[in-house]
C-alpha cells in the first residue's frame, strides 16, 4: 500500500465526520508565531548549507509535520466543497 493510500484510509473516515465549522477551522489553521519563526530560521540555514545534523533532523520533522497538516487541510477543503460552503 502506498503512503497516499494509507493516508486516505486513515484520514477519510476522520474527514467524513467533520462539520463545516470544524473543516473551516482546520483550513484556517496556522502555526503559531514561535513555531513559524523557528521553521523560517531553519529554512534559511538550510538554504545556505549551515544546518547542523541536529537542526537538519528538526527541520525534516517540521517538514513532515507540515506536509501532514497540508493533507488534512486539503481533506477539509474537500469537505467544505462537498457541503457547498
Amino acid at each position: 500500500m502506498s503512503t497516499s493510500e494509507i493516508l486516505d484510509s486513515v484520514l477519510n473516515p476522520f474527514t467524513e465526520c467533520l462539520t463545516a465549522e470544524a473543516a473551516r477551522k482546520i483550513v484556517d489553521f496556522r502555526a503559531d508565531r514561535e513555531t513559524q519563526n523557528r521553521v523560517d530560521e531553519l529554512a534559511a540555514k538550510s538554504s545556505s548549507g549551515q544546518l547542523s545534523v541536529e537542526e537538519r533532523s528538526e527541520y525534516q520533522e517540521y517538514i513532515h509535520t507540515f506536509d501532514l497538516v497540508a493533507i488534512v487541510k486539503s481533506k477539509a477543503r474537500s469537505v467544505l466543497a462537498r457541503l457547498g460552503t
